[in-house]
């Protein structure tokens, strides 16, 4: 393994980078294929850079392209220091963030951290006895006298979250598949090989990681049992409603008090980089509250990605303020990263069943919120969630749950480059998901080619964002909601900016705030006012305007 890294060129050292950033997800097993497996691979990243460079976001985030045997498609980890065969090289790593450094794009990285894959040579060793020296790695447990699982942990990909290995004679802790099992966040040699894990990519050049399941690292050392969920409290944003996962009340698997203590260590090895990191939190019910526990000062995540978005209903305006309401109770001096889509849901064009322009109005809408944002690749494309007939699934989570719950490879299937290439210039070979027939009028290559497409109502918007520092890192008043239109103020220094969103197909009229206004955004399709100050906003309009 090559462990020289590549260093021809650095983007200059800035700690606040990630306050306000916009930052593109990359799925690399369907993003670009450079060699013709059917795969996406490292090389196909460094290929396309120059289309993400001209979205004007900050920085790429890449799902997982390390060893892996694939049974989770890379979030099962054998060796986090090196890349899987798959993807390509440790060299080509190296290529991607120096390429991207060039185009002035910082690259983080998806670390998985709660678990690995049950390949790693980490459990070999940990399941092989009770006393060899990796024997407290992961979480091991006595079964109960009757030989059943030691506690009712569930396992978000269904069944107990307990596993029987004959080797040492007690089950070991899983929180996703049989193969991930857990690592032992209180035994302090697992916090100091993953604290390496992390200096190792950051001395490669990375500028920051996206935190897998952040919230799942500690689990309760008496084991006790989770209480039962009222079924009034039930949603589905972490598991499908058909996952008995959702019935309990996770306070003892997860959301431990002691994982704050790793967060300060993970967080002072970034310090001297510059780098940022973002975790993802997992929890229908408290996800907010956890995102301010982790963000809150300066000395933990710098922001924590938000689910509150991610949910099946489209967000009303009274929804809208509930969401930011509750970050200004419990994270005011925290930072969240919002998102409409991501590898693990289905498309937000169909999960709330949008026309084109609802479309362009929501990515005006989340460059205006307080926070950063995720963009998910093929999203600035408008596409759908893809159809993908049950013998082609790949994912075991759809597989399991079928046909109640299709999985998540709809969302995962190959980006659309060029309408008149095949396979939509992802690959000269068969995918490994299909390039189904609705993305293909999606493709790059047409929409680059009509000034009116969603691919360039993004540009504007991301760009808008960018050269408004209100928006970026300024402070918000309370949101408030009218009818279908929630509307709020973004602040900083001697820069006030009026935003206003209509969230439905019905038009709305009101008045805006007291005060001098100018109008602005006028390409991203921005209403005006009339000379009385009355404002009429059309069927997913917007309203931006300066103070003067």
């Amino acid at each position: 393994m090559n462990t020289a890294p590549a260093k021809e060129f650095e983007l200059e050292i800035d700690k606040d980078w990630w306050r306000g950033a916009v930052i593109y997800q990359i799925y690399p097993r369907s993003f670009q294929d450079s060699n013709g497996d059917g795969i996406g691979d490292l090389l196909g990243i460094v290929q396309r850079l120059p289309y993400i460079a001209s979205l004007g976001v900050d920085a790429i985030w890449i799902s997982p392209f390390f060893m892996s045997p694939m049974k989770d498609f890379g979030y099962d980890v054998s060796d986090y220091c090196d890349v899987d065969p798959m993807f390509g090289s440790i060299a080509d790593f190296d290529a991607v963030v120096e390429t991207a450094h060039r185009l002035g794009i910082r690259v983080m990285i998806d670390l998985v951290m709660s678990h690995t894959s049950d390949q790693h040579p980490w459990f070999i060793e940990s399941r092989s006895s009770t006393d060899n020296p990796k024997a407290n790695w992961y979480v091991w447990a006595d079964p109960k006298p009757d030989g059943t699982p030691p506690n009712n942990w569930l396992s978000i990909f269904g069944g107990s979250a307990w596993q029987w290995d004959a080797r040492r004679e007690q089950y070991y802790m899983h929180n996703f598949l049989t193969s991930q099992p857990d690592l032992n966040f209180h035994e302090p040699e697992v916090q100091e090989a993953l604290l390496d894990v992390a200096r190792f990519w950051l001395h490669r050049g990375v500028n920051g990681f996206r935190l897998d399941t952040i919230n799942f690292y500690v689990h309760d050392k008496q084991l006790r049992d989770n209480p039962p969920l009222p079924k009034e409290r039930r949603n589905a944003s972490i598991a499908p409603s058909v996952n008995p996962y959702n019935h309990q009340e996770h306070l003892y698997d997860k959301n431990q008090p002691e994982n704050l203590a790793f967060l300060r260590k993970f967080r002072a090895e970034l310090e001297p980089y510059g780098a940022a990191a973002v975790g993802e939190v997992g929890d229908a019910q408290r996800g907010l509250e956890i995102l301010g526990e982790y963000t809150r000062g300066d000395d933990k995540m710098q922001m924590c990605y938000a689910f509150e978005f991610l949910s099946n209903n489209q967000p009303t305006a009274a929804r809208i303020v509930e969401v930011m309401d509750e970050m200004d109770a419990v994270a005011s001096d925290g930072w969240a990263c919002w998102a409409f889509s991501n590898h693990d849901v289905v498309r937000h064009a169909s999960r709330w069943d949008m026309p084109p322009a609802a479309l362009r109005m929501f990515v005006t809408l989340i460059m205006c919120l307080r926070g950063s944002v995720c963009l998910y690749q093929g999203e600035e494309l408008g596409l759908p969630e893809a159809d993908v007939a049950f013998e082609d699934l790949q994912d075991p989570y759809g597989i399991e749950f079928w046909p109640e719950f299709k999985g998540r490879d709809g969302c995962r299937t190959p980006m659309v480059w060029d309408y008149d290439i095949n396979n939509a210039g992802f690959s000269n070979a068969k995918p490994w998901l299909p390039v189904v027939p609705e993305h293909w009028p999606h493709a790059v290559s047409l929409q680059e080619d009509e000034p009116g497409a969603l691919l360039h109502h993004y540009r504007r918007a991301i760009a808008f964002r960018r050269n408004h520092p209100a928006l970026t890192v300024g402070t918000h008043d309370r949101m408030q909601a009218q009818d279908d239109v929630v509307y709020f103020t973004r602040t900083d220094g001697d820069q006030t900016i009026f935003c206003a969103f209509n969230v439905s197909e019905t038009p709305s009229d009101f008045d805006m705030p007291p005060g001098n206004w100018l109008p602005i955004g006028a390409e991203l399709g921005s209403a005006h006012t009339s000379a009385d100050g009355r404002l009429h906003l059309g069927p997913w309009q917007v309203c931006l305007a300066l103070r003067t």
